[in-house]
């Protein structure tokens, strides 16, 4: 393989900043990417999963491209959220690092937008910025584009999933019509083909691994729970039977991120959340704890999440699972990076086996059944743990040189196996305390064959339960099978507007271009206005009552 250096693909600024930072060897998505952006001005959709290095793919000959002796900005690059706008910044200024006079300026809500006016009165070479921010600046008069000669749409699915659709109209309405653009993400859906014949000319598209499924690196495993009250007890299982977890779990709801973490905290476990309702000072001292190591769990949203980009994360822990198998691949993208093996967690009640079927069948990947641990096996692998820690510790015999002979004083009437139970006692007896009498978690007796026989039957009985058919309303949607809605997607959509309330619903019938669907009355109105504030697979939708 050859290194950056022998590729002769950039000047001696560039090559002096990627061997500072550190890089040798270009990845599969620099490999490819780099050369056709030098060498050609035509749009491009590259397909790559998250920590791939698709930063660098665009950054660095982008940079090297730029003319330093203009004014106004010659490259924007827009992504969803304000952490991914900082981490790009900040990866920018490192690649540019050597590069005399080049100015990248990140906008992004959540800062002070007359600082952020007064940055761009200065000379500005690129722009790194989130859509809201973006277009507030336009409307003031502060942002120009003339000389834009590079748009880069980074994560593009995901802003796409945010509902920023208008927001990138508005602003691709405002940029030269000639200009190379460059969208990349990590799964196509059918609105990303959408976008991209929207915005992109005759593009080539770049793909590394296969469409819209997850790293080879990264092994995919779940635990059944019974209901929804042993989850909890179950995340605390999966941490504790992993001493060395460094993880995110994945929240679907800010209240559900607050509440865990606060368990977490007040449960000893080192760990802290990511979610909207943190001002900017928050979040990002939120993310340096977590990027340095002084963090061993985060627990987050899939949109506080965007934009931190860690590597070395040992497991993914989806506490609540995705509706949807884009997002899934997105969340277990985060580990699995760099050449790690990394694991993705999903915990599941039985009512969901369904759901993780349909991830196995759109990801081409397989999900393992794990048994819960008992206490018992916790316990045992946390002492042995500690034990391997010991026998590997290096002591600093010049710090120690000084407490030693006190200690040894106090401790000298106690034998070599008497001093070892001790410190381990000490080490170890909230995990025995805590786990001594603790139940089984695992579901006494599940396959997924006798699930969906008993859940079958149960739903057929519960149609002869005497719910008269004037009880139900009948709701119209205006989306169906062209639209890649499917009666479990339906359902899903339905839960989560309704927040996973237990409501009977009666018969489905998904058309081409329409679904319509029968729930109780006393619901109604709680799913026409769940509905409204949801969307699927990125697509806002219309929901009304069906006479």
């Amino acid at each position: 393989m050859k290194t950056f250096k022998e590729y002769n693909f950039f000047n001696d600024s560039i090559i002096q900043a990627i061997e500072y930072i550190g890089f040798k060897y270009p990845t599969p998505i620099q490999e490819k990417v780099i050369p056709f952006l030098l060498s050609s001005e035509k749009d491009i959709i590259a397909l790559a999963q998250t920590g791939t290095g698709k930063t660098a793919a665009f950054g660095l000959p982008i940079i090297q491209k730029m003319n330093f002796e203009s004014s106004l900005p010659q490259a924007l690059i827009l992504c969803p959220t304000r952490e991914l706008c900082i981490q790009i910044t900040r990866d920018f200024c490192r690649f540019s690092k050597f590069s005399s006079f080049i100015r990248i300026v990140s906008l992004y809500g959540g800062a002070n937008i007359h600082s952020q006016i007064k940055s761009l009165k200065n000379k500005t070479h690129i722009i790194v910025g989130t859509p809201g921010r973006i277009i507030d600046l336009i409307k003031r008069k502060k942002l120009y584009f003339n000389e834009v000669q590079y748009l880069v749409l980074d994560e593009a699915d995901e802003m796409l999933n945010m509902g920023f659709k208008d927001e990138l109209d508005y602003i691709i309405e405002k940029l030269p019509k000639k200009k190379q653009s460059l969208l990349f993400s990590a799964t196509m859906s059918r609105y990303m083909n959408a976008i991209a014949k929207k915005y992109l000319i005759d593009p080539v598209e770049i793909v590394v691994g296969k469409k819209n499924i997850g790293s080879d690196d990264v092994k995919h495993v779940y635990y059944i729970i019974e209901n929804f009250s042993k989850k909890y007890l179950a995340l605390k299982r999966i941490v504790d039977i992993n001493p060395d977890i460094y993880g995110i779990i994945f929240c679907s709801t800010k209240k559900e991120t607050k509440e865990i973490a606060e368990f977490l905290i007040k449960d000893s476990y080192n760990a802290d959340a990511l979610h909207g309702d943190l001002s900017q000072t928050q979040r990002e001292s939120v993310m340096n704890k977590f990027r340095n190591r002084n963090l061993q769990l985060l627990v987050a949203t899939d949109v506080a999440a965007r934009g931190l980009d860690v590597n070395n994360i040992t497991h993914v822990i989806n506490y609540s699972i995705p509706n949807e198998s884009e997002t899934y691949v997105h969340r277990s993208g985060r580990t699995g990076r760099a050449g790690n093996i990394g694991i993705s967690v999903c915990i599941i009640q039985t009512k969901e086996i369904r759901n993780l079927r349909e991830f196995e069948k759109r990801t081409g990947k397989n999900f393992d059944r794990i048994m819960l641990p008992t206490g018992e096996e916790i316990c045992e692998k946390q002492l042995f743990n500690f034990v391997k820690k010991v026998k590997k510790i290096v002591v600093d015999e010049k710090l120690m040189k000084k407490f030693l002979p006190e200690i040894q004083k106090h401790l000298e009437f106690l034998d070599k196996k008497e001093l070892i139970k001790r410190f381990s006692w000490i080490k170890f007896n909230h995990f025995i305390n805590y786990y001594k009498n603790s139940k089984d978690l695992n579901p006494v007796s599940f396959s997924y064959k006798s699930y969906k026989k008993n859940y079958l039957k149960k739903r057929d009985l519960s149609k002869t339960k005497k719910l008269k058919k004037e009880s139900f309303s009948k709701l119209f949607l205006n989306i169906g099978s062209k639209d890649n809605l499917t009666k479990l997607g339906l359902i899903n959509l339905i839960n989560q507007a309704v927040n996973n309330s237990r409501i009977n619903i009666g018969h489905i019938e998904i058309l081409s271009n329409s679904s319509l669907f029968e729930v109780e009355k006393r619901y109604r109105n709680k799913i026409l206005i769940g509905m409204s504030r949801i969307n699927h697979l990125g697509r806002p939708f219309s929901i009304e009552i069906k006479n």
